[in-house]
């Protein structure tokens, strides 16, 4: 049920982001466009900073810097040979097509910055577990009105594109759920802390990109979700 009503949300703040595209909030696109990075950018640092810093015997300090290296830098050149962003934007095109929405020049962007924001955050991975577990929904529907608020303002900046992130979210969040009993013994509370990390750096990539208009390729960095289980079920045991 919860990622449903994850879904249904998000498909519901693109309705309503729908109308206030269509008013008067399309005359201050640019300065919306501004204000929506600036969220984004503080989504992100805040979960990086949250992530990264200590604070032992009075004194602060970080810790997964090497995580966070080892992470990006291979799993961005493996998105890189996998060409995922092309597959994406296809994915989107493809999309477009469908939803005969062939005038939108924004609605690819606007799909996979969407999908990125909503899909790569710790709440999705531990939310569809518990869902997927105990049947207890609780944190996705939680989820649901964050996302749900956050579509609506990609899609009243951005156009209707950031709406249809809710299918790669209804499969990577119904995924989780499904394989729920076989994946939740190698998810330690250290692990889904480092995978809310660099989900946290994606993020704040979204928002480089939203604010200074840069070429990032994010899609092509996804495969660095798979760094902190690849360094703790592999390489922190031999360590």
């Amino acid at each position: 049920m919860g990622t449903i009503i994850n879904v249904c949300a998000v498909v519901l703040g693109g309705i309503l982001g729908k109308f206030l595209n269509a008013g008067a909030v399309k005359k201050y696109e640019d300065s919306l466009m501004h204000a929506l990075g600036l969220c984004t950018l503080f989504i992100g640092i805040g979960g990086v900073l949250s992530g990264m810093l200590t604070y032992t015997d009075g004194v602060f300090g970080t810790r997964g810097t090497m995580m966070i290296i080892f992470s990006l830098v291979p799993g961005t050149l493996a998105g890189e040979l996998l060409h995922i962003e092309d597959h994406l934007t296809n994915l989107g095109e493809r999309i477009k097509k469908a939803a005969k929405a062939t005038n939108d020049t924004r609605f690819v962007d606007g799909f996979m910055a969407n999908t990125l924001v909503i899909c790569v955050g710790a709440m999705a991975v531990i939310g569809a577990l518990e869902d997927g577990l105990t049947g207890d929904f609780s944190m996705l529907a939680a989820k649901a009105v964050l996302d749900c608020v956050i579509t609506l303002i990609f899609v009243s900046t951005m156009g209707i594109g950031a709406m249809f992130a809710a299918i790669p979210l209804g499969l990577y969040q119904g995924s989780i759920t499904l394989l729920a009993h076989v994946i939740s013994p190698f998810l330690t509370e250290a692990l889904i802390a480092d995978l809310s990390l660099i989900g946290s750096v994606l993020i704040t990539g979204v928002a480089i990109n939203l604010i200074f208009h840069k070429g990032i390729r994010l899609a092509n960095m996804l495969p660095a979700i798979l760094g902190p289980v690849i360094y703790h079920l592999i390489i922190l045991p031999i360590l």
